[in-house]
């Protein structure tokens, strides 16, 4: 099983995958365009870390062991020695694509690569790959926050061979997570339910018949969800959203067709907590102000 893992991407979702792998004892190199990035994010997981130990989620000395399993680096090249590879860069099959073309020339022939997403054909991205390559190409999709949420889909494309699938499927149980095996249809399964959801909440808020803010108090009160769905594209960042969005929508129909009061705040800039507005309005440490 692998024991040292390369994550390219230190944005909020690579950062938090690396950590779970990190918590779990595997040695971790998180590559980004700089290593001045990659510093910054683990200075936000330090951050993670003591609010978990604040609520008991780690101890002191588990975090103090997951930050000594971190490295920072910015070259892919610094991969040769990894048993396997986690891409968690934005959703766009040609950045993606370009980085497995250049780990295919880094990384041991026994290496698993796999993408982190949440709405990219596997097979498609797979066929970005050499041939020989593609057996050991699987997809995940984690759930942010990575370090909160138990769930991973994993996606096998159809090179894919049926054992390295397996394989992916218990190491997410390693690093204590919970797995289900998704086709590799595009959005798998959670999004396609998802953005169903969001899109029909956004139209509520279009056609005046409740808040944003009522909605998510209504999902959290009466659906029992830990947070509202305007929350939690702030939470993921709207444009995200979009895209994913405009993804299924080519592929399934206007089903999926993003709404225009989305467009219209993503192109507005706001993006959600990172930029202190998206659907709701947040300070500067990310917590949300009241309306």
């Amino acid at each position: 099983m692998a024991r040292k893992v390369g994550v390219v991407g230190s944005g909020m979702m690579g950062s938090e995958i690396a950590l779970v792998y990190a918590l779990a004892g595997f040695s971790v190199k998180i590559c980004d365009q700089s290593a001045e990035q990659v510093q910054s994010a683990i200075e936000r997981l330090k951050g993670v870390l003591e609010q978990g130990i604040a609520k008991n989620r780690y101890t002191r000395e588990q975090a103090d062991a997951a930050l000594a399993n971190l490295e920072a680096c910015d070259s892919l090249e610094s991969y040769a020695d990894r048993d396997l590879v986690v891409e968690a860069v934005f959703e766009d099959i040609d950045v993606k694509g370009a980085i497995f073309e250049r780990l295919a020339k880094v990384l041991p022939e026994t290496a698993i690569m796999m993408t982190n997403t949440s709405s990219i054909s596997i097979t498609a991205l797979g066929g970005r790959l050499p041939e020989e390559r593609r057996g050991r190409f699987v997809g995940t999709h984690f759930f942010s926050p990575v370090s909160r949420m138990a769930l991973v889909e994993v996606i096998p494309g159809i090179d894919t061979d049926p054992q390295v699938a397996d394989e992916v499927m218990q190491l997410m149980r390693d690093i204590a997570k919970e797995p289900i095996h998704v086709k590799d249809v595009v959005g798998f399964a959670v999004n396609r339910m998802l953005h169903i959801f969001f899109i029909e909440a956004i139209r509520l808020v279009e056609e005046g018949a409740v808040s944003a803010e009522d909605i998510d108090k209504a999902c959290k009160l009466g659906l029992g969800h830990p947070v509202g769905p305007f929350e939690l594209m702030d939470l993921t960042d709207t444009k995200l959203s979009m895209d994913v969005q405009q993804i299924m929508q080519d592929h399934y129909g206007d089903r999926f067709m993003p709404r225009q009061l989305l467009k219209a705040i993503v192109a507005a800039g706001y993006r959600g907590r990172k930029t202190g507005r998206g659907w709701h309005r947040y300070d500067a440490k990310g917590k949300r102000i009241p309306a």
